[in-house]
This record gives C-alpha cells, sequence and structure tokens, in this order.
C-alpha cells in the first residue's frame, strides 16, 4: 500500500512540474533579445551603468544585458568598475586611429560592429534592443509588442536632425528619402543589426569628417561642432541598407516633460536637466563623480511623493513630477544595492533611505505594462505613404540679441548653457551685431549659433548713439537674410537664464495673438506718447522681454517696430519720466517703445503672461513655475549680491577659470519666512547657473588643469574672479522689491569708446624714451663700474616699474562708477 501511495505521489508532482513549468514557459519571450549599452572607462559612465542596470533587473527586460565598455589599456590599469555589469570589452576608438580625431561618440557603432564579429552572444539572438546608459528602464521593452519587424525596426524620434531634410543627406545617403530622425530607443532584427552596423560605423566617419557642413542651419547641432555625427551615421547608414523605421514618440520621455494623455512611458532619458520644485539634477554637473565607490553617498533626494502632490494641481503634469522623481529615486536605490555590494557597511537609517524600501516606492516604480495609446503611433506610422512623423507642434525657433564686447559674451554662454538645460523645442540663433573694425577683435565667433548683423549703435543717418535699436535692426536682417522654417519665434534678452520650454501651444500663442510678459513701467502707452506715435493708442500693451510671436506675424511687424523706435528714440521733446517711465529721461527704452507702438500699428494683441519671466530678487507667486530669470536689475542674498553691470568690462570668457563669486549655500538660508527663502533660492539658483555655464565652457575652451598653474598665474586668476566683484558685498538684507524699471545695462550710459589712438601712441614713445634713456644708463655704468651688471637690472626693473604705471593712465573706472551710481538710484 506505502509503495503504491509513493507512486501517486510521485505521479502528482510530475505533473505538478510539468504544469508549471508549462506555465513559466509560455510567459517566456519567443524568440531570443539581447539588450545593447555603450560606455567608457570613466565615473560618469560607471554611475550611469548602475542606474541602468538596477533598472533593466527592476523591469523584467527579458533576455540577457550586455555593455560594450570602450577603454584604452592605460585607462583599464586604474579601472574599477569591470563588476559593474555583464561586459564586452571592445577597442577605444575615441581617438580615432587614422585621422586622430578626438569624438568619444563613435565608440557606440564601433563597439556593436566589434560585438557582431567576435562576441559568441552574438550568434545567439533574434532581437536587439539598443539604449544609451543615461536611461532607466520602466517596463519590458519588447520589440514585437511594440510593432517591430524585419526590415522595420522601432526607435524613438529625434526631430531636431534636420539634416535629414537638407543637402546633408543627399551627400551622405543615397536614399535620403528614407533618412528617419531617430534615435534614444532602438528595438530592431538582429539580421536588420548586421546589415547596418558597418554602415552605422562609416557614416559616422563620413559625417565627422564633412566639417563644411557642421553649421547649425544644416545639422540642428547648436554648437556646431559635428558632436551628433554618430546620429546621423545612424540614420544614414540605415537608409542606405533601407530600414523603414516605425517612429514613436510615447515611449520614451525625459524627466522634466509632460507625458501625454493615456502614455505610459517604459524609457526615462535624463540626458537635459530637469527640475521638481526648487529641487533639480543634471547629469553634468556629475561628469567626474565617483559615487558608485563612495560609500553611503547618493544623488541629493528630490520631494517626496506627497510634496509633488501639492506643487501641481493638473493631474498631467503632475504625472510628469512623478516621472522626474521616479529617475533620481530608481538611481539612488541602485546605488545603494551597488554600496552593499562593494561592501560597504550598512548606511545609518534615515528619512530618504526609509522611503526607498518602503511599500510606497516599491508601488510607484513597478514594472510598466504599454498601454494601447502608447503604442497607437506606430500603427498610425505605418499608414503614412512617407516616413516622416506627424508633427504634433508647430516648429520654434529662438533668437536674441548682442554685441561683440565681453559683456554680452559672458551673458551668452549663460544664455546657451540654459537653453541646452532648459529642453526648449527648436533652433536657436545669436543675432550678432558688430562693426567691420569689432568684427576683426572679436573671439567669441563660436559660443553660439550666430548671425552677423551691421551695426546700428551709431545711427547710419542720424549719427545718434543707441545700442538698443540694434534688436529690432537684428531680427529685421535676420528675417531677411535666413532660411527659416519656423513657424513660431522666441525672443529673448542676453541676460536671460532658461529655467523650461516656452512653447506656444503652452501660452497659448496663435497667429494675431502674441505671448509676452508685462512690463507695467511702459506708461507712456496710456498717454500723449502713445497718441502720437500710434494711430491705435488702445491697443498698445506694455510688454516686452519674452515674446512668442507667429513668423508672419513677424514678417509684417518687424519693419515697423525699427520705424517707431527711431521715432521715438527722435523725440526728445518727451523724454521726460512722467511720460515715458524712463528715470534718466534720456530715451534708453525707446526701443521698447518702438515694440509696443509697432505692435498696436498693426492691432496685434498680447497675451500677457506672469508665468513666464521672473528678475532674482523678487519674491515669487506661490506655485508658479517660471521659465526665464532676467537678471537685469541687481539682486542679493545676505550680504552676496549680483549685479551684471559690475561685469561690463571683464572678460569672462577668455581668461581660464573666472567666474562669479558664488552665491550662498541654500542649506545656510533662514527658513522663518517663506517668502524670502522662496526669493533667495531662486537667485542662488541664477547665479549658479551662470558659474556652471563658465565652467563647461572653460573646460570646452580646454583651459589647463587648475591644479596645475603656477602660483603666480594662479593668482592672478583670482584677481581676475574676485577683483570686481567682493567690494560690493554688504551687510544689508535684501529687501522685497516692488517694480522697478529694469536697467537696459547694454544702453544705460554706454558712450562710443574713445580713440585711443593718441595715448597708443604717446605710450609707445614713452616707452621708447625710457628704453634709450635704460641703455644710456646702462653704457655710463658699464664705463665706470665695469662687470658690475647689477646696475643694468635695476634699469631695466626701474623701467618696467614705470611702463607699469601706465595702466592707470587709461583706467576708465570713473564712467563705471557713474553707472554703478545711476543703477543705485533704484
Amino acid at each position: 500500500m506505502m509503495a503504491e501511495l509513493r507512486v501517486l505521489i510521485w505521479v502528482l508532482l510530475g505533473l505538478w512540474i510539468h504544469v508549471v513549468w508549462g506555465v513559466k514557459t509560455a510567459q517566456e519571450a519567443p524568440f531570443r533579445i539581447h539588450t545593447l549599452f555603450s560606455v567608457e572607462c570613466q565615473n560618469y559612465f560607471d554611475w550611469q551603468t548602475v542606474g541602468l542596470m538596477h533598472s533593466f533587473k527592476k523591469a523584467g527586460q527579458p533576455g540577457p544585458i550586455t555593455r560594450l565598455l570602450s577603454c584604452t589599456e592605460e585607462e583599464k590599469k586604474n579601472y574599477r568598475g569591470m563588476h559593474l555589469a555583464p561586459t564586452f570589452e571592445v577597442p577605444s576608438m575615441s581617438r580615432h586611429p587614422r585621422t586622430g580625431d578626438w569624438y568619444p561618440a563613435i565608440n557606440k557603432p564601433a563597439g556593436i560592429v566589434h560585438w557582431l564579429k567576435h562576441s559568441k552572444d552574438a550568434e545567439n539572438v533574434d532581437w536587439v534592443v539598443i539604449l544609451d546608459a543615461d536611461m532607466i528602464i520602466r517596463g519590458p521593452i519588447i520589440p514585437w509588442e511594440l510593432g517591430a519587424e524585419k526590415g522595420k525596426p522601432v526607435a524613438a524620434y529625434y526631430g531636431y536632425l534636420v539634416g535629414c531634410d537638407n543637402i546633408l543627406a543627399q551627400l551622405h545617403t543615397r536614399h535620403p528619402e528614407l533618412c528617419d530622425k531617430v534615435g534614444g530607443l532602438l528595438a530592431m532584427h538582429m539580421d536588420d543589426l548586421r546589415a547596418l552596423a558597418p554602415m552605422w560605423l562609416s557614416k559616422t566617419e563620413e559625417v565627422r569628417e564633412d566639417r563644411a557642413h557642421w553649421a547649425t542651419n544644416i545639422t540642428g547641432d547648436i554648437y556646431g561642432q559635428g558632436w551628433i555625427s554618430e546620429m546621423y551615421g545612424y540614420s544614414f547608414g540605415a537608409a542606405e541598407v533601407g530600414l523603414h523605421h516605425k517612429i514613436n514618440d510615447n515611449l520614451m520621455i525625459y524627466p522634466g516633460y509632460t507625458p501625454r494623455e493615456g502614455v505610459q512611458p517604459i524609457l526615462l532619458h535624463y540626458g537635459l536637466s530637469f527640475r521638481v520644485g526648487n529641487w533639480s539634477f543634471s547629469k553634468l554637473k556629475h561628469h567626474e563623480d565617483d559615487i558608485v565607490y563612495d560609500c553611503g553617498r547618493l544623488f541629493p533626494e528630490p520631494p517626496y511623493p506627497r510634496e509633488v502632490k501639492l506643487m501641481e494641481s493638473n493631474p498631467n503634469k503632475r504625472r510628469g513630477l512623478f516621472l522626474s522623481i521616479e529617475c533620481i529615486n530608481t538611481l539612488n536605490e541602485g546605488l545603494l544595492l551597488q554600496h552593499a555590494t562593494n561592501g560597504c557597511s550598512k548606511p545609518k537609517w534615515s528619512k530618504y533611505l526609509s522611503f526607498l524600501k518602503s511599500k510606497t516606492f516599491a508601488e510607484l516604480t513597478r514594472p510598466k505594462l504599454l498601454t494601447p495609446d502608447s503604442i497607437k503611433d506606430v500603427a498610425a506610422k505605418e499608414k503614412q505613404v512617407i516616413n516622416e512623423p506627424q508633427k504634433p507642434y508647430p516648429k520654434i525657433h529662438t533668437i536674441f540679441s548682442t554685441e561683440c564686447t565681453p559683456y554680452f559674451d559672458w551673458q551668452t554662454v549663460g544664455l546657451m548653457h540654459s537653453f541646452q538645460l532648459s529642453g526648449q523645442p527648436g533652433n536657436i540663433t545669436r543675432l550678432l551685431s558688430c562693426t567691420d573694425e569689432d568684427l576683426k577683435r572679436y573671439k567669441g565667433h563660436d559660443l553660439a549659433p550666430t548671425h552677423y548683423v551691421p551695426s546700428m549703435s551709431r545711427h547710419p543717418l542720424t549719427g545718434d548713439w543707441y545700442p538698443a535699436i540694434n534688436k529690432p535692426a537684428a531680427v529685421l536682417h535676420w528675417l531677411n537674410h535666413a532660411n527659416i522654417d519656423a513657424e513660431f519665434i522666441v525672443i529673448l534678452d542676453a541676460d536671460m537664464i532658461l529655467r523650461g520650454p516656452i512653447t506656444p501651444w503652452e501660452f497659448k500663442a496663435a497667429r494675431g495673438r502674441p505671448v509676452s510678459t508685462p512690463y507695467d513701467y511702459l506708461i507712456g502707452c496710456d498717454n500723449v506718447l502713445a497718441k502720437l506715435h500710434t494711430r491705435h493708442p488702445e491697443a498698445c500693451d506694455k510688454v516686452g522681454g519674452v515674446i512668442i510671436m507667429h513668423i508672419e506675424d513677424l514678417r509684417k511687424f518687424a519693419m515697423l517696430w525699427l520705424h517707431k523706435t527711431e521715432e521715438v528714440r527722435a523725440d526728445k521733446a518727451h523724454y521726460a519720466t512722467n511720460i515715458t517711465g524712463d528715470i534718466y529721461e534720456s530715451g534708453w527704452i525707446s526701443e521698447m517703445y518702438g515694440y509696443s507702438f509697432g505692435a498696436a500699428e498693426l492691432q496685434l494683441q498680447h497675451i500677457i503672461s506672469r508665468e513666464i519671466l521672473i528678475y532674482p530678487g523678487y519674491v515669487p507667486q506661490p506655485g508658479v513655475k517660471y521659465r526665464v530669470f532676467h537678471y537685469g536689475l541687481e539682486f542679493k542674498v545676505g550680504n552676496w549680491s549680483f549685479d551684471k553691470a559690475n561685469w561690463r568690462d571683464t572678460d569672462m570668457t577668455n581668461k581660464c577659470w573666472a567666474k562669479f563669486p558664488d552665491p550662498p549655500d541654500p542649506s545656510t538660508l533662514d527658513r522663518t519666512d517663506e517668502d524670502i527663502l522662496q526669493k533667495d533660492l531662486l537667485s542662488i539658483e541664477c547665479g549658479k547657473t551662470l558659474n556652471e555655464a563658465l565652467l563647461l565652457h572653460h573646460k570646452k575652451s580646454n583651459c589647463p588643469d587648475p591644479s596645475s598653474l603656477s602660483k603666480p598665474n594662479s593668482d592672478t586668476a583670482k584677481e581676475v574672479v574676485s577683483s570686481r566683484k567682493f567690494g560690493k558685498i554688504d551687510g544689508s538684507n535684501a529687501g522685497l522689491l516692488s517694480n522697478p524699471v529694469p536697467i537696459k545695462h547694454s544702453q544705460k550710459l554706454t558712450l562710443p569708446a574713445a580713440n585711443d589712438g593718441i595715448f597708443g601712441s604717446l605710450r609707445f614713445w614713452v616707452i621708447v624714451l625710457w628704453a634709450v634713456s635704460g641703455l644710456g644708463f646702462v653704457a655710463v655704468m658699464f664705463m665706470l663700474f665695469l662687470g658690475r651688471k647689477s646696475k643694468g637690472t635695476k634699469g631695466k626693473s626701474y623701467r618696467n616699474k614705470r611702463r607699469s604705471s601706465y595702466s592707470g593712465f587709461l583706467d576708465t573706472s570713473g564712467r563705471e562708477r557713474l553707472s554703478r551710481n545711476a543703477e543705485s538710484s533704484l
């Protein structure tokens, strides 16, 4: 009886195992999937690897994953991260073996080619998912569920690859009509990858070497330096082998962006800076960060979910904020586990660590599955005759006006850096107004994509010195001479920092209905000034700063803007403060009135938004996410202050490691008054962003390592940074600003520089005279005291001392003091 019972138990156990195994097998992927990502031997890529690997496991992505690690033999000697992921080592091509070109991005296609040729794993794969290291996976990425087919890979949309539509594609592929603007997420059949990979590599090399076509208007690369050659290498290579992409703009999202309703992104790409309230994260700030090997240290904790719920009432925007905190929390969770694997001791308890281990966090970050809306776009694309995806929003182009001076150069660096981090769609162009003489000496050509404009600072007809007129004149010149394919134009000033995208669809701009920000001090809209200078004074809007306008409106309006500026500027009889609001009564804000009166002539009725722009030093409205800092006024936090006018003549961009005095640490702020706290946090953010921009600029300029500089040079650099500012620090607390007239420092008291030819000539002859005297003195001493050369040295030292005393002869600090005194009258 016992024997029969044992047999029955074994039979039942076998049936149970068969059923369970069958269920398990049914749940497994019917095809073999392999995930790839490419990195280099750097701390920067190591913490990204930790985040991606953790999310890979957490999301339940099927199949193995391989890190393609590109390193030189020298780099591998000191590399600590071999254990961070399943790794396939590939030779580094950062420095091209044939051309010597330094371009690390080429390692991605080169690594894939090497893996295909030399890895045994590549022999047992049906489908490949290719990701970037700076990504977080939220749910399984299964190619056939996304709609991928052999010959039809699925990819995310990279709309800025404008080269697919112009001469670049015509030069680099025989099938420009097949060029797709894609990247980021790639899911394709293995046979397609085998055909594509060599072409991807060769086309990357080809585009990288085509320096004649690196310009922004051809590539969409705002730096114009060929940095996105690898992306074009992929698109052109795919076109060559005849791949037709199924393009989906819902699967991947940048943290900080708002997802479409009903869409569940399964991939977070944190390539851009993002913000939740006063907390922010930028991967660029952690370029040299060894956080993977620093036990217990995590990235700064973001707001908790319950705090995020109070920040945003719109459920879809709130969902976007939750995606942002999910990204950084997943990174930190991965770091926590990696530290434990590294043998670090258990970290001390904290509220944040408790949250990362909580059921609430586990529930928020459980694997996400595709929703019907997430793949709806793929089905719609298949029905299109052409592969170009439907663009849900109109094209945008951002412009700003500057002059050929160091003052505008450091502002340009700040604005361009913030443009990159903000997620602002479309391209950006600097309208650079310079005389021919200025251009000969100018060093800042590569600071931004640039359209060159003749200077009108000195009016060609009246001789009036008024640099502000360059703004409407430059816009008009750009409209008449540039090829513009954008539907909406966003116009900014150089002294601005972008904090987020400014789009016509969010702020409801339309043709005939531009959007702008309030300039309430333009009282001339309400009095005789408007009656004199426009036929429609009732249509005069007190606006400026940020402008969003339809291109057709701008084409009609630009000439009026210029003419009305000239008209108001010439009307000296009505410069009075009680008429214009200009406290200097000098016509400095004529350009602003030129804008308002020109718009009134066309009866353009502005949508005026108080949620776009804020001056640092002003108290923000609760709950408002301002998109722009306009640092046109001095602002303070405790004893620290910043006034752009104090840095008018300092060459911050060409002097290595020059920066502004660091603002206070936010942790030191008094938190008793919430209004003051929020005001100070915004001021600190503005100051920090400017310094971050300068730091990255100096790195890109290949400035020498500061630690390698000799002491005299270091002291000189410190003097450049500090000498012009520390005198402004005082003990007064910053009060709440009411609404003073912003000063346009590009115009205020900016007189044409006096011709220093006479002084230069005088200095030359003085130096010659001293040189001759010194030589004569040496000759006499030599005759009298043969062999005593120390006297000659003294003569040379004395001559140098006298020469250096002439540096004060050309000092223009009096005019600068006048500018600061005028500013302090506010």
